[in-house]
């Protein structure tokens, strides 16, 4: 699942002693968000996070650091690890079921397998159930592909340590990722469907593209409607999804809401959109030509990752 991104050293005088902070700083930065957002879930933490490092980067100082790229990823590691332990308690207080924020993503990335697998919704969500030590060693080893020995001074634990943290992570991850794998274009074709069924409200036409043990999971956070608890089953999902198709949504006419397509979190997703916002942004998981789980993120201030004019670095 190793990523390649932003793994190189900064061309020119950026990759020298004599680089300025900046100059460094801004070569790493794609990474930097891309380790913190799969450590956090979160675009705004994920930012906040790198805003955080930048300080930290420039008022610093950096005569004996040698390798730029490992120095920043190990402050952005621990910044997003303390987040991670502050945010259990918020997490359980929150109204609803916690989805991870949703992001728009290049439109070549869900032919790149193993990169859009670890940006999804549904790999997010997995992590979310590791221990805030396991996500980081998950993410560093697995994605990024950064050696134990690194991942242990990054962390303060022994490289001992970090390997059975790493054996850990990867057997929960195993254990609960997808069971079954789609290509990019049966993803899309799957998703348009059940976008036109959903749209049109035709229960057999939802139930004719929704696998029988379908999960739809939707997170209000007490801010837009939405499912307080998983929707579990074909027949209980396709009444759910045709019963909100044909009512008005936080006021608003179902015949004045849009809907489009969209590259989100690697894959094929779903904005719906009316009065000029964004209402949800949908992403599913597929198997067999038909979806087999629905993740909808309804809470308003999860979409900035949606409503950005470009694709976010991953």
């Amino acid at each position: 699942m190793t990523s390649s991104g932003s793994a190189g050293t900064p061309s020119g005088s950026a990759g020298t002693a004599s680089a300025s902070a900046a100059e460094a700083f801004q070569y790493y930065r794609d990474l930097l968000f891309a380790v913190a957002y799969r450590m956090l879930g979160t675009v705004t933490d994920a930012e906040d996070t790198v805003q955080d490092a930048w300080l930290r980067w420039s008022s610093a100082p950096r005569d004996n650091v040698a390798e730029p790229k490992a120095y920043l990823v190990r402050i952005v590691t621990n910044i997003a690890l303390d987040r991670l332990r502050s945010a259990k308690a918020r997490r359980e207080a929150y109204v609803g079921p916690w989805l991870p924020e949703p992001l728009l993503t290049a439109p070549d990335v869900a032919d790149r397998a193993e990169l859009a697998e670890s940006v999804s919704m549904a790999m997010l969500v997995v992590l979310e159930s590791l221990t805030p030590e396991e996500r980081a060693v998950f993410v560093l080893r697995e994605v990024f592909g950064f050696r134990h020995a690194e991942i242990a001074e990054s962390i303060g634990r022994s490289e001992a340590s970090v390997r059975q943290l790493a054996h850990r992570a990867r057997e929960h991850v195993l254990a609960r990722r997808p069971r079954y794998e789609v290509d990019s274009g049966q993803q899309r074709e799957v998703t348009q469907r059940f976008l036109a069924a959903a749209m049109g409200g035709d229960l057999d036409d939802l139930m004719a593209v929704l696998a029988p043990d379908v999960v739809l999971v939707s997170d209000g956070g007490g801010k837009a409607q939405a499912a307080l608890h998983p929707i579990m089953g074909a027949a209980k999902v396709a009444r759910f999804l045709r019963g909100i198709s044909g009512r008005p949504y936080m006021g608003i006419d179902p015949s004045d809401i849009a809907a489009e397509t969209m590259p989100i979190n690697g894959g094929t997703g779903m904005l719906f959109t009316a009065q000029g916002r964004i209402l949800a942004a949908v992403t599913v998981a597929a198997a067999d030509n038909q979806i087999t789980a629905i993740q909808v993120v309804a809470n308003p201030d999860k979409l900035r990752g949606v409503s950005a004019s470009r694709p976010m670095p991953i």
